[in-house]
């Protein structure tokens, strides 16, 4: 009988420590084609402060075994925000993980916890009903193709919330479908070795390609031409490969293997390449019709890497300054010009002829040289320059000199 107390107090305790802290779940968000792009296996307790008729009072609840997955939940896409991961549970709550990424590491960018006072069974006696929002950066973060995995409790501080989360195994823009094997573990579980394993040999360097072909473009309308674009581009991508290492490669665009299209907007003008790897390379040019100027605004990748840990690879800025010049003037640079998108990408412009919107026929308009060419002319100018004033101040002291000279003697 002694033996069956201590067993019922021992179950009676792991299920009060069960209510505590609450049971793990898990949360899958899949794509259109049933695909999962982020997993998520966690407990999480909540603890938020709110005003009452007495004065501020505490609550902490846990989340419940029936919170599932939203249908707001995405996993982003080509024209849609990042993944995001979101948790609705009783009347009105959800609990929102907001994913983003860089050529290397993913993380949980923002935390978001929205909560509806109107519950009374968690805020009895609220003063002020309705929905409220808070959010918060968070240290969730890991490499890409791997789990984010915490034993310890993590806590998320916003505002007057307070979101932890136990025994937490997470992971977006997931290869395939499932878990990885590798973990990137949080610091709370550490401390971990110190010694690091020596880094692998360094690749031999790729051979530098040639400059590519210089090709002219054009974009046409239902008013006409609105771009024409003559120029050579590489592609600078950083990725990692399949054995993790990571590697910048220089992609030349080949103009006998490239299809060119795009359209004509009132504010937007786009040039689309594409070809077997580069499914699209778009170059955006918007105008500023204050002071009467266009310039490259935008560029967009979408390619394949065969070699990649990930394939698929796509970067985008739309918040360039570039290639500038006034409506209809081109804009010309002999010089290689270097635009710099992400961190991960880069495009490299050989000999670039181009001008956007107000172009007049199939023919460029007058010329604004960049700066690189104005100052490469300089420098011969300068030089020229030197060399003359040399030349002439040889010259006035060779005649003084020789003046001198003849004085010296006196006719008899």
């Amino acid at each position: 009988m002694a033996a069956l107390g201590g067993a019922r107090r021992r179950s009676l305790l792991l299920l009060l420590l069960g209510l505590v802290h609450g049971a793990a779940a898990m949360f899958v968000v899949k794509d259109a084609s049933g695909t999962a792009c982020i997993m998520a296996n966690f407990s999480a307790a909540f603890t938020a402060s709110y005003d009452t008729g007495s004065g501020p009072k505490n609550v902490t609840f846990d989340l419940p075994s029936d919170a599932a997955v939203s249908n707001s939940s995405s996993c982003g896409g080509e024209h849609a925000s990042d993944p995001s991961l979101r948790i609705a549970f009783g009347r009105g709550h959800a609990l929102a993980l907001n994913f983003t990424r860089n050529a290397t590491r993913y993380s949980v960018g923002l935390m978001t916890f929205i909560y509806n006072l109107s519950d009374t069974q968690i805020f009895p006696n609220a003063s002020s009903k309705g929905t409220q929002t808070v959010g918060s950066a968070t240290d969730i973060r890991a490499d890409m193709n791997t789990k984010y995995r915490c034993v310890s409790a993590d806590r998320v501080h916003m505002h007057n919330v307070t979101v932890t989360l136990r025994d937490a195994t997470i992971q977006a823009y997931l290869a395939n479908s499932s878990f990885s094997k590798e973990e990137t573990r949080c610091e709370q579980d550490g401390p971990f070795p110190t010694t690091a394993p020596p880094p692998p040999p360094a690749p031999s360097p790729s051979p530098t390609p040639e400059s590519p072909s210089v090709h002219k473009y054009n974009v046409s309308g239902a008013n006409g031409t609105c771009l024409l674009a003559s120029m050579g581009l590489q592609l600078n991508v950083t990725y990692r490969q399949e054995d993790n290492t990571t590697v910048t490669r220089v992609f030349g665009i080949n103009p006998n293997k490239t299809t060119a299209g795009g359209s004509c907007g009132p504010q937007l003008v786009t040039l689309e390449l594409r070809s077997d790897s580069v499914s699209l390379l778009a170059f955006q040019f918007g105008m500023n019709a204050s002071t009467s100027r266009y310039f490259l605004q935008g560029i967009q990748l979408n390619m394949t890497l065969p070699d990649a840990r990930e394939p698929t690879f796509k970067a985008s800025n739309s918040s360039l300054r570039a290639l500038q010049a006034s409506i209809g003037n081109s804009y010309k640079c002999n010089a290689e010009e270097h635009v710099q998108v992400t961190d991960a990408f880069s495009v490299n412009i050989f000999k670039v002829w181009v001008q956007a919107f107000q172009v007049q026929g199939d023919k460029f308009g007058s010329v604004e040289e960049c700066q690189l060419d104005e100052n490469s002319m300089l420098i011969p100018i300068a030089v020229g320059g030197a060399l003359a004033g040399l030349v002439l101040i040889v010259l006035i002291a060779y005649l003084i000199g020789r003046k001198r000279s003849h004085a010296g003697y006196q006719t008899i």
